[in-house]
């Protein structure tokens, strides 16, 4: 079977049967192309956002990281903000909330993280509010009692000392203030040492 013929123009050279005005696919100026800038951010963009949320400055940086020209970047970004698909004030309140929740972070780290991404200080402040200072107490509680080893030997000379400063850094490296970190360990070691003193105290004030 032989294949498909070749259509030849007057000048004899062989033709590919594109059609007016498209440049077929093997034609050397198709594959010199530049593609059109604005539509490559407006791709990356959202490809970004359909992985997970990000912030404007996110955003910003994954253009820069793909060369795309500062004006045309700024004019994408604009765009998306406009239509609410850019939103700092709803991922700053989102972050707040997935953080604390799966990771525990305090206050702290949470202001630091939000300002790495580009989170000005008054809506990083406003998605703050959410988490109370009796929810970062829980939190922190909960953590300590997670991580206090099973039959942790706290009664040993200097063990106790190594658990509060083991656990104290753990709380510290999740954002709580030193004073507010060594207070929650020692009233978990406490109650995990003596757990029959509260209710002895009940009935026995």
């Amino acid at each position: 079977m032989t294949g498909p013929r070749t259509r030849r123009t007057r000048s004899g050279s062989p033709s590919t049967g594109a059609p007016d005005g498209f440049a077929a696919p093997e034609d050397p100026q198709a594959a010199d192309a530049e593609p059109d800038p604005f539509s490559v951010a407006q791709a990356i963009v959202y490809r970004q956002l359909t992985a997970a949320p990000k912030s404007r400055l996110q955003l910003a940086r994954k253009l820069a990281e793909r060369n795309i020209p500062e004006p045309v970047a700024e004019a994408v970004l604009d765009k998306f903000q406009e239509v609410r698909l850019i939103n700092d004030a709803e991922f700053a309140d989102m972050w707040v909330r997935s953080r604390a929740q799966s990771r525990k972070l305090a206050k702290g780290a949470l202001r630091r993280e939000l300002a790495e991404k580009g989170i000005d200080q008054e809506t990083a402040a406003s998605a703050l509010e959410q988490l109370t200072d009796a929810d970062e107490e829980a939190a922190a509680r909960a953590l300590v009692e997670r991580k206090l080893r099973p039959g942790t030997d706290l009664a040993g000379p200097g063990e106790r000392d190594k658990a509060v400063r083991r656990l104290a850094s753990m709380l510290a490296r999740k954002g709580y203030q030193p004073s507010q970190a060594f207070r929650i360990v020692n009233e978990v070691l406490d109650s995990r040492q003596d757990p029959d003193n509260d209710r002895l105290q009940s009935r026995y004030p």
